[in-house]
Protein backbone atom coordinates (compact mmCIF):
# COMPACT_ATOMS: atom_id res chain seq x y z
CA UNK A 1 0.00 0.00 0.00
CA UNK A 2 1.66 3.19 -1.14
CA UNK A 3 1.67 6.32 0.90
CA UNK A 4 -0.10 8.23 -1.88
CA UNK A 5 -3.08 5.85 -1.78
CA UNK A 6 -4.25 7.23 1.58
CA UNK A 7 -4.45 10.94 2.41
CA UNK A 8 -2.35 11.59 5.53
CA UNK A 9 -1.24 14.57 7.52
CA UNK A 10 2.45 15.56 7.41
CA UNK A 11 3.04 14.04 10.83
CA UNK A 12 1.54 10.71 9.80
CA UNK A 13 3.51 10.74 6.54
CA UNK A 14 6.74 11.25 8.51
CA UNK A 15 6.01 8.33 10.84
CA UNK A 16 4.88 6.16 7.92
CA UNK A 17 8.11 6.91 6.04
CA UNK A 18 10.25 5.86 9.01
CA UNK A 19 8.28 2.62 9.36
CA UNK A 20 8.71 1.79 5.65
CA UNK A 21 12.44 2.46 5.90
CA UNK A 22 12.71 0.03 8.83
CA UNK A 23 10.77 -2.63 6.92
CA UNK A 24 13.20 -2.32 3.99
CA UNK A 25 16.14 -2.59 6.40
CA UNK A 26 14.61 -5.69 7.98
CA UNK A 27 14.09 -7.31 4.62
CA UNK A 28 17.68 -6.66 3.55
CA UNK A 29 19.01 -7.71 6.96
CA UNK A 30 17.33 -11.11 6.94
CA UNK A 31 18.59 -11.69 3.39
CA UNK A 32 22.14 -11.01 4.57
CA UNK A 33 21.83 -13.54 7.41
CA UNK A 34 21.59 -16.38 4.90
CA UNK A 35 24.88 -15.22 3.36
CA UNK A 36 26.70 -15.16 6.75
CA UNK A 37 28.29 -18.47 7.71
CA UNK A 38 29.70 -17.54 11.11
CA UNK A 39 27.15 -18.14 13.89
CA UNK A 40 28.55 -15.30 16.00
CA UNK A 41 28.09 -12.81 13.18
CA UNK A 42 24.60 -14.18 12.58
CA UNK A 43 23.74 -13.60 16.25
CA UNK A 44 25.07 -10.06 16.06
CA UNK A 45 23.02 -9.43 12.91
CA UNK A 46 19.91 -10.77 14.66
CA UNK A 47 20.50 -8.43 17.61
CA UNK A 48 20.65 -5.45 15.25
CA UNK A 49 17.46 -6.55 13.51
CA UNK A 50 15.78 -7.02 16.90
CA UNK A 51 16.62 -3.41 17.77
CA UNK A 52 15.07 -2.26 14.50
CA UNK A 53 11.91 -4.26 15.26
CA UNK A 54 11.62 -2.59 18.67
CA UNK A 55 11.93 0.81 17.00
CA UNK A 56 9.32 -0.19 14.42
CA UNK A 57 6.93 -1.23 17.20
CA UNK A 58 7.41 2.14 18.86
CA UNK A 59 6.71 3.95 15.59
CA UNK A 60 3.54 1.93 14.99
CA UNK A 61 2.31 3.00 18.43
CA UNK A 62 3.16 6.58 17.53
CA UNK A 63 1.26 6.17 14.25
CA UNK A 64 -1.79 4.91 16.19
CA UNK A 65 -1.59 7.81 18.65
CA UNK A 66 -1.50 10.44 15.88
CA UNK A 67 -4.29 8.61 14.07
CA UNK A 68 -6.54 8.83 17.11
CA UNK A 69 -5.74 12.52 17.54
CA UNK A 70 -6.73 13.24 13.92
CA UNK A 71 -9.69 10.86 13.84
CA UNK A 72 -12.27 13.62 14.34
CA UNK A 73 -10.83 15.73 11.52
CA UNK A 74 -10.86 12.88 8.97
CA UNK A 75 -13.77 11.27 7.23
CA UNK A 76 -14.90 7.78 8.13
CA UNK A 77 -13.52 6.41 4.87
CA UNK A 78 -10.08 7.93 5.50
CA UNK A 79 -10.06 6.62 9.07
CA UNK A 80 -10.92 3.15 7.78
CA UNK A 81 -8.06 3.25 5.25
CA UNK A 82 -5.60 4.47 7.89
CA UNK A 83 -6.67 1.73 10.32
CA UNK A 84 -6.25 -0.87 7.57
CA UNK A 85 -2.76 0.51 6.92
CA UNK A 86 -1.94 0.23 10.61
CA UNK A 87 -3.13 -3.40 10.68
CA UNK A 88 -1.00 -4.12 7.62
CA UNK A 89 2.04 -2.67 9.42
CA UNK A 90 1.35 -4.84 12.49
CA UNK A 91 1.05 -7.99 10.36
CA UNK A 92 4.29 -7.22 8.55
CA UNK A 93 6.09 -6.62 11.85
CA UNK A 94 4.72 -9.90 13.24
CA UNK A 95 6.07 -11.65 10.14
CA UNK A 96 9.59 -10.40 10.86
CA UNK A 97 9.23 -11.30 14.56
CA UNK A 98 8.33 -14.87 13.58
CA UNK A 99 11.25 -14.95 11.14
CA UNK A 100 13.62 -13.79 13.90
CA UNK A 101 12.41 -16.60 16.21
CA UNK A 102 13.04 -19.11 13.42
CA UNK A 103 16.64 -17.92 12.93
CA UNK A 104 17.22 -17.88 16.70
CA UNK A 105 16.00 -21.46 17.00
CA UNK A 106 18.26 -22.50 14.12
CA UNK A 107 21.28 -20.81 15.71
CA UNK A 108 20.50 -22.48 19.04
CA UNK A 109 20.46 -25.92 17.44
CA UNK A 110 23.78 -25.22 15.74
CA UNK A 111 25.38 -24.23 19.05
CA UNK A 112 24.08 -27.38 20.71
CA UNK A 113 25.60 -29.46 17.92
CA UNK A 114 28.92 -27.61 18.20
CA UNK A 115 29.23 -27.98 21.99
CA UNK A 116 27.57 -31.39 22.39
CA UNK A 117 29.78 -33.43 24.73
CA UNK A 118 27.77 -36.63 24.54
CA UNK A 119 29.47 -37.90 21.36
CA UNK A 120 33.01 -37.32 22.70
CA UNK A 121 34.06 -35.32 19.62
CA UNK A 122 34.63 -31.62 18.99
CA UNK A 123 33.20 -30.07 15.85
CA UNK A 124 35.62 -29.23 13.10
CA UNK A 125 34.62 -25.56 13.07
CA UNK A 126 35.53 -25.22 16.72
CA UNK A 127 38.87 -26.88 16.10
CA UNK A 128 39.56 -24.45 13.31
CA UNK A 129 38.57 -21.49 15.47
CA UNK A 130 40.84 -22.68 18.29
CA UNK A 131 43.70 -23.29 15.89
CA UNK A 132 43.38 -19.79 14.53
CA UNK A 133 43.75 -18.27 18.02
CA UNK A 134 47.18 -17.33 19.31
CA UNK A 135 48.61 -18.59 22.58
CA UNK A 136 47.87 -15.32 24.33
CA UNK A 137 44.28 -15.43 23.09
CA UNK A 138 43.93 -19.00 24.31
CA UNK A 139 45.34 -17.98 27.72
CA UNK A 140 43.00 -15.00 27.89
CA UNK A 141 40.04 -17.17 26.96
CA UNK A 142 40.99 -19.73 29.60
CA UNK A 143 41.44 -17.04 32.25
CA UNK A 144 38.08 -15.55 31.32
CA UNK A 145 36.38 -18.90 31.72
CA UNK A 146 38.17 -19.43 35.05
CA UNK A 147 36.99 -16.00 36.23
CA UNK A 148 33.43 -16.87 35.24
CA UNK A 149 33.74 -20.17 37.10
CA UNK A 150 35.10 -18.40 40.19
CA UNK A 151 32.23 -15.92 40.07
CA UNK A 152 29.73 -18.78 39.82
CA UNK A 153 31.39 -20.46 42.82
CA UNK A 154 31.25 -17.22 44.82
CA UNK A 155 27.58 -16.84 43.99
CA UNK A 156 26.99 -20.42 45.12
CA UNK A 157 28.85 -19.72 48.37
CA UNK A 158 26.70 -16.64 48.96
CA UNK A 159 23.56 -18.67 48.37
CA UNK A 160 24.76 -21.35 50.79
CA UNK A 161 25.65 -18.73 53.42
CA UNK A 162 22.25 -17.11 53.05
CA UNK A 163 20.58 -20.51 53.32
CA UNK A 164 22.53 -21.31 56.50
CA UNK A 165 21.61 -17.91 57.97
CA UNK A 166 17.96 -18.40 57.17
CA UNK A 167 18.13 -21.89 58.70
CA UNK A 168 19.67 -20.50 61.89
CA UNK A 169 17.03 -17.80 62.13
CA UNK A 170 14.32 -20.39 61.56
CA UNK A 171 15.76 -22.63 64.29
CA UNK A 172 15.88 -19.69 66.72
CA UNK A 173 12.31 -18.77 65.90
CA UNK A 174 11.18 -22.38 66.40
CA UNK A 175 12.95 -22.51 69.78
CA UNK A 176 11.28 -19.29 70.90
CA UNK A 177 7.89 -20.55 69.74
CA UNK A 178 8.46 -23.86 71.58
CA UNK A 179 9.25 -22.01 74.83
CA UNK A 180 6.21 -19.82 74.32
CA UNK A 181 4.02 -22.89 73.80
CA UNK A 182 5.38 -24.41 77.02
CA UNK A 183 4.57 -21.22 78.94
CA UNK A 184 1.08 -21.17 77.46
CA UNK A 185 0.63 -24.83 78.48
CA UNK A 186 1.66 -24.06 82.05
CA UNK A 187 -0.69 -21.08 82.17
CA UNK A 188 -3.53 -23.26 80.86
CA UNK A 189 -2.84 -25.83 83.59
CA UNK A 190 -2.95 -23.06 86.21
CA UNK A 191 -6.22 -21.75 84.81
CA UNK A 192 -7.68 -25.27 84.77
CA UNK A 193 -6.66 -25.81 88.42
CA UNK A 194 -8.14 -22.43 89.41
CA UNK A 195 -11.40 -23.25 87.64
CA UNK A 196 -11.58 -26.63 89.34
CA UNK A 197 -10.95 -25.03 92.75
CA UNK A 198 -13.56 -22.35 92.09
CA UNK A 199 -16.07 -25.00 91.06
CA UNK A 200 -15.54 -26.86 94.33
CA UNK A 201 -15.95 -23.64 96.33
CA UNK A 202 -19.18 -22.85 94.47
CA UNK A 203 -20.52 -26.32 95.27
CA UNK A 204 -19.63 -25.91 98.97
CA UNK A 205 -21.26 -22.49 99.08
CA UNK A 206 -24.34 -23.95 97.41
CA UNK A 207 -24.57 -26.72 100.03
CA UNK A 208 -24.19 -24.18 102.86
CA UNK A 209 -26.89 -21.99 101.37
CA UNK A 210 -29.22 -24.97 101.02
CA UNK A 211 -28.59 -25.99 104.67
CA UNK A 212 -29.24 -22.43 105.88
CA UNK A 213 -32.48 -22.32 103.92
CA UNK A 214 -33.65 -25.58 105.50
CA UNK A 215 -32.88 -24.31 109.00
CA UNK A 216 -34.66 -21.01 108.34
CA UNK A 217 -37.69 -22.86 107.00
CA UNK A 218 -37.79 -25.13 110.06
CA UNK A 219 -37.55 -22.14 112.42
CA UNK A 220 -40.26 -20.39 110.48
CA UNK A 221 -42.58 -23.40 110.91
CA UNK A 222 -41.89 -23.50 114.66
CA UNK A 223 -42.65 -19.79 115.04
CA UNK A 224 -45.83 -20.18 113.03
CA UNK A 225 -46.93 -23.10 115.25
CA UNK A 226 -46.30 -21.15 118.44
CA UNK A 227 -48.20 -18.17 117.09
CA UNK A 228 -51.11 -20.42 116.13
CA UNK A 229 -51.30 -21.97 119.61
CA UNK A 230 -51.21 -18.54 121.24
CA UNK A 231 -54.02 -17.29 119.04
CA UNK A 232 -56.15 -20.36 119.78
CA UNK A 233 -55.57 -20.05 123.52
CA UNK A 234 -56.61 -16.42 123.45
CA UNK A 235 -59.73 -17.10 121.38
CA UNK A 236 -60.82 -20.30 123.25
CA UNK A 237 -59.13 -20.38 126.65
CA UNK A 238 -61.26 -23.31 128.05
CA UNK A 239 -60.26 -25.73 125.33
CA UNK A 240 -58.63 -28.59 127.23
CA UNK A 241 -57.33 -30.25 124.13
CA UNK A 242 -54.72 -27.56 123.71
CA UNK A 243 -51.92 -27.86 126.28
CA UNK A 244 -50.54 -24.85 127.99
CA UNK A 245 -47.50 -23.33 126.47
CA UNK A 246 -44.52 -23.43 128.83
CA UNK A 247 -43.75 -19.99 130.18
CA UNK A 248 -47.21 -18.66 129.32
CA UNK A 249 -49.57 -17.95 132.32
CA UNK A 250 -52.96 -19.73 132.30
CA UNK A 251 -55.99 -17.59 131.46
CA UNK A 252 -57.71 -15.70 134.36
CA UNK A 253 -61.05 -17.15 135.74
CA UNK A 254 -64.30 -15.40 134.87
CA UNK A 255 -65.59 -12.52 137.01
CA UNK A 256 -68.63 -14.56 138.26
CA UNK A 257 -66.41 -17.21 139.78
CA UNK A 258 -64.43 -14.56 141.51
CA UNK A 259 -67.61 -13.10 143.07
CA UNK A 260 -68.87 -16.41 144.33
CA UNK A 261 -65.55 -17.13 145.89
CA UNK A 262 -65.70 -13.80 147.64
CA UNK A 263 -69.23 -14.46 149.12
CA UNK A 264 -68.30 -17.91 150.36
CA UNK A 265 -65.27 -16.54 152.05
CA UNK A 266 -67.38 -13.86 153.76
CA UNK A 267 -69.90 -16.39 155.07
CA UNK A 268 -67.20 -18.47 156.59
CA UNK A 269 -66.13 -15.49 158.54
Amino acid sequence: MAASDVPMSPELEQVDGKIRDIFRALQNGFQKIDEIKDSNRQSKQLEELTGKMRECKRLIKEFDRVLKDEEKRNTSEVNKQLNDKKQFMIKELNYYVTLRKTYQSSLGNKRIELFDAGNGHVAEDNVQMASEMSNQQLIDSGMKQMDQTDQAIERSKMVVAQTVEVGAQTATTLTQQTDQMKRIGNELDSVHFSLKKASQMVKEIGRQVATDKCIMAFLFLIVCGVIAIIVVKIVNPHNKNIPDIPGLAPPAPPAQNRKLLSIDSFRML
